[in-house]
């Protein structure tokens, strides 16, 4: 398997697992009130996400890559701040939001070294060629 086609479906993996994450976490698992909590809707912005991230779509793997940065940081903080069993989920979700990362970026990194590498053999072939006659 290719690099690039392990991290496009690593990362969506991971995405699906934090969707399933942030829904059992906040109607059963740890929810902050008894019986779930409105919490429960940090789900959709990554649901938006997952029909271009299993389509491997390079624009939505960006903002999504950006997007998952909120969640890692929302680990994090609960993390350290919650206790038990939520806090335990809480760098679960962090640590899904590292690997979603980083296979993000290993994804898009080779199309935006690719997207370089034309914009400058296309500038250095604007750049040599002769003016047009006056």
């Amino acid at each position: 398997m290719h690099p690039k086609t392990a991290a496009a479906l690593v990362a969506a993996f991971t995405l699906v697992a934090m969707i399933v994450l942030a829904v059992a976490w906040e109607w059963w698992l740890a929810p902050l009130r008894p019986g779930g909590s409105l919490l429960v809707l940090k789900a959709l912005p990554l649901l938006s996400a997952l029909p271009g991230v299993w389509r491997r779509r390079l624009y939505t793997m960006q903002w999504a890559s950006m997007l998952i940065l909120l969640y890692f940081a929302e680990g994090v903080v609960r993390g350290w701040s919650d206790h038990g069993s939520s806090a335990r989920l809480a760098w679960l979700q962090a640590a899904l939001a590292v690997i979603f990362f980083a296979c993000t970026l290993a994804y898009v990194g080779p199309f935006k070294r690719a997207a370089r590498l034309a914009a400058k053999r296309a500038a250095k072939q604007t750049s040599s060629e002769p003016p047009p006659p006056a």
